[in-house]
């Protein structure tokens, strides 16, 4: 699938990027040589007749993806949260790209609703509405549950989409293949693995059973969240293609004068997004990565809706509490502790200078700390840090520039909501409270129980563990023992103070 039968499809993708004006962004984003730049242009020119004229209003680059279809705007998305890849620029220019189609037929809806429930939809459902939001993979019905009467929101993958993706994403794997042998230099910023980063993306898309295991799983992380919703999943009428939940009613995040109208108090509502998304990244390590305004609503309560989860953020534990004391850092003003956090973590290299880099660091917050409240931008302080960290060898990490990129939009809803709120009034309680939780003595507490419940779980086969090292002892001279025993002796110990350690929490209780 990934054959020279593919030219044909990038021959066409060439000559839309060419006509919208777009072809010169983005190879300067990938830092095409010049032969390359020759050898692509030269091929496109004369098949822009073959190209999508697409929508003129629009910037040329999204105005080329709209117009080349669903694949080809779901990858800019993707590509918008990668400015480590295309530069800091065009991530910009991306992030404005629509993800709007036309929709299909409620009839169609609800032929793949019977196909993936096995079910009459008109069974089903007492009320099936026409699309209340058609994206590039899928669309949204308002419906009732003819059982229940409950009212819920309904999901149904476009038809024959899997397909049409497979296609497109097979002719991104044949170009990253190409460019990666046209342009050496090219490979440092790993197409091929960008492709597959966007093919898994895709992959989890398309099956929605795996977005209500996520909604599902941030529903039970974030319950007991003061002013937070997330929608019920209905895993009965639930499936691959179509996916049920209950339906969020409220005022659009993004429609102040709406807001105020209904009396909610903008100000808190702004602060309460930056807290409640510092909360997930840092306390859950699971947190919502598509958090625009789109996917938004405030209750008649107050409280804040979330939906759509089709991309979600990951962050395991040690990383969040080096995130953690990386941010700590910045807002103590401790820049020599932020380097030695990197160093640590072996974020950047060990034969890097600690001394120097703590300089660079500097350079990064002190003029952010000398903006009023209402510039100073923690996703522009995560920006700038990444860029001292390349220059010292910092291998690129995804989740974090996942985490950077969401920073960025969620701060730019909290400002839209309150132009003048305090990044680093919100920041700074969440940010020392996970400090406190996870690094101090208590965090070392739980992680000596975590260490005797692993060792409870391996009981039955540690006598026998230490029988095999005893023996290999009795053949071994005192003076070589074994690496093996030495470690033994090592998780005896430890073991042995995580079980004293958990007794002690026991007996408290």
């Amino acid at each position: 699938m990934r054959g020279p039968h593919n030219l044909i499809r990038l021959i066409r993708t060439g000559a839309t990027l060419e006509r919208a004006g777009a072809m010169e962004a983005v190879l300067d984003a990938f830092e095409a040589p010049r032969h390359v730049r020759i050898v692509l242009r030269t091929l496109a020119w004369p098949f822009q007749w073959l190209a999508i004229k697409g929508d003129t209003d629009v910037p040329p680059l999204p105005r080329a993806l709209t117009a080349l279809g669903p694949a080809y705007i779901k990858f800019g998305q993707v590509l918008s949260t990668r400015p480590d890849v295309v530069g800091a620029d065009l991530a910009t220019q991306l992030r404005v790209l629509q993800d709007k189609l036309p929709p299909f037929s409620v009839a169609e809806a609800k032929a793949e609703v019977a196909r993936e429930l096995g079910l009459d939809a008109d069974a089903v459902f007492s009320e099936f509405s026409e699309p209340v939001a058609a994206a590039s993979i899928a669309q949204v019905h308002r419906a009732r549950l003819a059982s229940t009467g409950e009212e819920v929101a309904v999901k149904v993958l476009r038809p024959g989409i899997e397909r049409a993706f497979r296609k497109d994403v097979d002719a991104f794997y044949f170009a990253a293949n190409m460019i990666a042998a046209l342009s050496p230099a090219s490979r440092r910023l790993r197409p091929i693995e960008v492709i597959e980063h966007f093919d898994g993306v895709v992959t989890g898309e398309l099956d929605l059973r795996l977005e209500a295991a996520s909604a599902s799983e941030f529903a039970a992380n974030t319950a007991e969240d003061d002013g937070f919703q997330v929608p019920t999943v209905n895993w009965a009428y639930s499936a691959k293609r179509v996916m049920t939940l209950g339906w969020a009613e409220g005022t659009p995040i993004g429609d102040n004068t709406a807001l105020d109208a209904a009396g909610h108090d903008r100000q808190k509502l702004g602060a309460r997004v930056l807290e409640l998304f510092l909360n997930h990244a840092l306390r859950d390590g699971f947190f919502h990565a598509d958090m625009h305004q789109g996917n938004m609503k405030v209750a008649a309560s107050g409280d804040i809706i979330a939906y759509d989860f089709g991309i979600m953020g990951h962050i395991d534990e040690y990383t969040r509490r080096v995130y953690a004391e990386i941010l700590f850092g910045f807002i103590q003003r401790d820049y020599k502790r932020v380097a030695e956090v990197h160093f640590e973590a072996g974020y950047v290299p060990a034969d890097q200078d600690v001394d120097e880099f703590a300089r660079a660091l500097r350079a990064v917050g002190e003029p952010i700390f000398g903006m009023d409240a209402d510039h100073i931008s923690m996703g522009r302080l995560l920006n700038y840090l990444f860029e001292v960290t390349e220059r010292f060898g910092m291998e690129t990490r995804t989740e974090l520039i996942l985490l950077q990129r969401t920073m960025v939009v969620v701060e730019g809803v909290a400002r839209s909501l309150d132009s003048r709120v305090n990044i680093w009034d919100v920041a700074k309680p969440v940010v020392t409270s996970y400090i406190r939780d996870s690094i101090g003595p208590r965090a070392v507490l739980g992680d000596l129980v975590k260490t005797a419940k692993v060792l409870a779980r391996f009981g039955p086969r540690l006598p026998g563990i230490v029988e095999a090292a005893l023996i290999a002892q009795s053949e071994t001279p005192p003076a070589e023992m074994p690496r093996p025993w030495a470690w033994l002796i090592g998780g005896v110990l430890v073991g042995g103070l995580a079980t004293g350690a958990m007794m002690m929490v026991s007996m408290t209780l």
